[in-house]
């Protein structure tokens, strides 16, 4: 009882912080954000054992002229690219191997686009629309609270039907835990959480997406979600640890609750370009 409280204390501190970060100003959401992302990578070079340095100040500078001041977007293109390859690849190193192959080879791609290019996609989100007139602006924070809506929903119902209903391991090697009973309970939930953020966001008169846009959108942040956990498992298990840190009382390192989201993010990101281009 006393887990489940302190869980859930810490869980409400860091869902608050994101939200009203986002709500508050675009300036304050991304300090937040390249914050918590620092935090992710110091937790995560120790596990990959990569002491490379000079990793550490790429991140808060590819935040600054990326995120903050904005790039062309030719260059945004090709860093989505380049990372969503990465993730690609360790994608079929889930599925295909049993150790992943970037963390003996090449530990400095992971660190540079599996984590750092993936939390910069999640950034830069709420910057994803175009200003379709002189009311709406460019900045929407309610695209990035919708999505980590979207993953809170997988998450939570994930679990519920893991428990509750959960017969068949879903990649029980990696993460016995995981059932396919939660992961399709956890997806079509997302799915309806999409639709019902379409109808919110109409109610507050915000009209960017259709409600099949945003059941798309839900499907691709919740399925790639699931699979960045299963990648976060797979890497902490070849680390041999069982959180990546412990600034989390309950929940374990802050990359343990923002893996699903970071590793989504780009694949997201891509969703929405796309929708915006075929609309």
């Amino acid at each position: 009882m006393r887990e489940l409280i302190t869980r859930s204390i810490s869980g409400i501190v860091y869902v608050s912080l994101v939200v009203l970060s986002a709500l508050f100003s675009r300036d304050v959401f991304i300090v937040l954000f390249c914050v918590f992302a620092f935090i992710c990578l110091l937790e995560l070079m120790p596990m990959i054992r990569l002491k490379q340095w000079f990793i550490y100040p790429i991140l808060p500078i590819a935040y600054y002229f990326i995120v903050w001041k904005s790039v062309s977007m030719e260059f945004i293109y090709v860093l989505l690219g380049a990372t969503l390859l990465v993730n690609i690849y360790l994608i079929r190193d889930l599925v295909l191997v049993d150790r992943i192959a970037l963390f003996n080879t090449k530990k400095h791609i992971i660190a540079l686009l599996y984590l750092i290019g993936s939390s910069l996609f999640l950034a830069l989100i709420p910057d994803v629309v175009e200003q379709l007139d002189l009311v709406t602006p460019k900045y929407q924070p309610e695209l990035l609270i919708g999505i980590f809506a979207i993953i809170w929903t997988n998450d939570s119902f994930a679990y519920l039907f893991g428990k509750n209903f959960g017969k068949h391991k879903l990649m029980k090697r990696i993460s016995p835990k995981k059932t396919i009973e939660g992961f399709l309970g956890g997806l079509v939930m997302a799915i309806a959480a999409g639709a019902g953020l379409y109808y919110y966001l109409l109610y507050i008169g915000i009209i960017n997406y259709t409600v099949w846009d945003w059941m798309i959108i839900a499907f691709v942040v919740a399925f790639f979600g699931t699979i960045g956990d299963l990648i976060q498992s797979k890497i902490k298990r070849q680390a041999e640890v069982k959180d990546s840190g412990s600034i989390m009382p309950g929940h374990g390192g802050i990359f343990d609750r923002m893996d699903s989201i970071i590793f989504a993010a780009p694949f997201a990101y891509a969703t929405f370009i796309i929708i915006n281009h075929v609309s």
